[in-house]
């Protein structure tokens, strides 16, 4: 059997340019990290297409964050090889685009300790996970800079191998820490408790069943996880709309 890539640290760092981050994607990819433990934020991508309006906390939660294509689109390059993506806004750094499971880190925090509280910000959903304030604030300072945050789950004995990796790549204020960040259904969804909770809580409990269902169908099929969640938000929309509050929980009359 292959052998399971087993994540258990998280190393980040700043990498000042945008032409810098195909480049130590491309060498984490050829060091077997896989396309989903790999999480890019940045503000200032450049591209020939223009996003014609920043997407809501909702519509990301429930769209953004699960469409390739937005990232493919915009960018056409190893980026649009990373999982969940969107875009969000974030206080004092603005519209960023974030990639990979950052992505559901920050959508928790915009729910919390990111909505409107004074000081909030990518500071308090990156201390709250785990990292120093001191590292987070300067991470946040860069990002309003118009420098890009790359976030990479590694195993603990493969640190100094992927510290080596980002220096020689040109990435500054490299830091690791002793935790992952969170994955929709590692595995089979066995219950709704497997989801995450910004998925959770915009589905009825007949849309999570549905959800759920597919979920594993494609995934059983594909051994996917990103294609086994776009086609289980697939299924719900085809089921259910929403209703005043964000959630999917009126059930489509067929005419």
């Amino acid at each position: 059997m292959p052998e399971v890539y087993q994540a258990e640290r998280t190393i980040s760092a700043v990498i000042k340019e945008q032409k810098q981050i195909d480049d130590v994607i491309r060498r984490l990819l050829d060091r077997g990290v896989p396309r989903d433990h790999i999480s890019v934020m940045g503000r200032n991508f450049q591209s020939e297409t223009r996003i014609a309006g920043f997407i809501t906390k909702r519509d990301v939660i429930l769209g953004g964050l699960r469409t390739g294509a937005i990232f493919g689109s915009l960018f056409g390059s190893f980026l649009s090889l990373l999982t969940g993506v969107g875009v969000l806004f974030i206080p004092f750094v603005g519209p960023i685009v974030a990639a990979g499971p950052i992505s559901a880190l920050l959508l928790g925090a915009a729910s919390g300790a990111i909505a409107g509280s004074a000081g909030a910000g990518l500071v308090s959903a990156l201390t709250a996970w785990g990292m120093p304030e001191d590292k987070a604030a300067i991470y946040q300072t860069r990002l309003q800079a118009g420098e890009f945050l790359l976030m990479a789950e590694i195993p603990s004995d493969r640190t100094g191998e992927f510290q080596l990796l980002l220096e020689s790549a040109g990435a500054e204020e490299i830091h690791t820490t002793d935790k992952t960040l969170a994955h929709p259904c590692p595995g089979p969804c066995n219950s709704p408790e497997d989801l995450s909770p910004e998925v959770r809580s915009h589905l009825s409990e007949e849309a999570q069943r549905t959800f759920i269902e597919r979920y594993n169908t494609v995934l059983n099929e594909t051994s996917d996880e990103f294609n086994a969640e776009q086609a289980a938000w697939e299924a719900v929309h085809q089921r259910f709309d929403e209703d005043q509050n964000g959630v999917w929980s009126k059930e489509k009359v067929n005419v």
